[in-house]
């Protein structure tokens, strides 16, 4: 199998090598070897385990997982001339990283946390000939897009790598109001997953228009409901988020 070098190994690290691990060997750099450890029993599987300070890309495909304030710190750190870097930092240019990491190439994707579950949506951009090498890469934990700017891919981040946060409050939102009418906790939960399982399948294939029409009936309970979350500005209120999202994107 081939090899996969993640640098940095918080969440999103995590959450691609779960995704990564039945296709690929993976090794992965750090700071702390006791986190190191910890990572390796969360996926289950042997990594190998390297410490930050010296460490050699060199000819290595790395995918790029810190924080993006980091990304000037670790430079000092490594040595060598990656082959490619694949770069999850949200708002961080290819041009930064070429700039500070000197690798041979470099595609700046956004997955999100469903990578875990083999259901990221993720977006890449970059040098093209790595292109269907991303593809192959990302291929593995969901869906992929290829996008023709880092414009774009800012956007995207906004609406892919945020958008599981704003789903969650709404999931729970929507929880929290059937409680509130007297249902019980356990059985709110189990319905709220079971309509966002669903729903997740529909919208595959839909346009969201046709799904609520297709669920609001003449002076029914859905048009009632609809009524409430277009008086609160839900959704100005999620065109918002995605417009601030993006904002704060360019400013990493």
């Amino acid at each position: 199998m081939k090899t996969i070098t993640f640098i940095g190994n918080g969440n999103m690290a995590l959450s691609i090598a779960k995704g990564l691990k039945e296709n690929y060997c993976i090794e992965v750099v750090g700071r702390d070897l006791e986190k190191l450890d910890k990572f390796e029993s969360e996926i289950n599987v042997k990594i190998g385990k390297y410490i930050l300070d010296d460490f050699d890309m060199s000819d290595k495909t790395v995918l790029l997982c810190v924080k993006p304030a980091n990304v000037e710190e670790i430079s000092t750190k490594l040595q060598g001339k990656a082959r490619v870097i694949f770069s999850v930092l949200a708002g961080t240019s290819l041009a930064k990283i070429k700039q500070n990491l000197n690798p041979q190439a470099v595609v700046r994707t956004m997955p999100n946390l469903a990578a875990s579950v083999g259901r990221s949506m993720t977006t890449m951009t970059g040098d093209e000939e790595f292109k269907e090498e991303a593809f192959e890469l990302l291929g593995t934990i969901g869906k992929t897009r290829w996008l023709q700017s880092e414009k774009e891919i800012d956007i995207a981040t906004a609406l892919a790598g945020s958008g599981p946060a704003y789903l969650a409050l709404i999931a729970e939102a929507l929880t929290d109001g059937a409680v509130e009418q007297g249902l019980r906790r356990d059985d709110a939960m189990d319905i709220m997953r079971g309509l966002f399982g669903g729903f997740g399948e529909l919208i595959q294939d839909v346009h969201p228009a046709i799904l609520k029409d297709g669920v609001m009936s003449p002076g029914g309970t859905t048009a009632a409901g609809y009524r409430a979350l277009e008086d609160a500005g839900v959704r100005g209120a999620c065109m918002n988020a995605i417009n601030r999202a993006y904002k704060k994107a360019k400013e990493l």
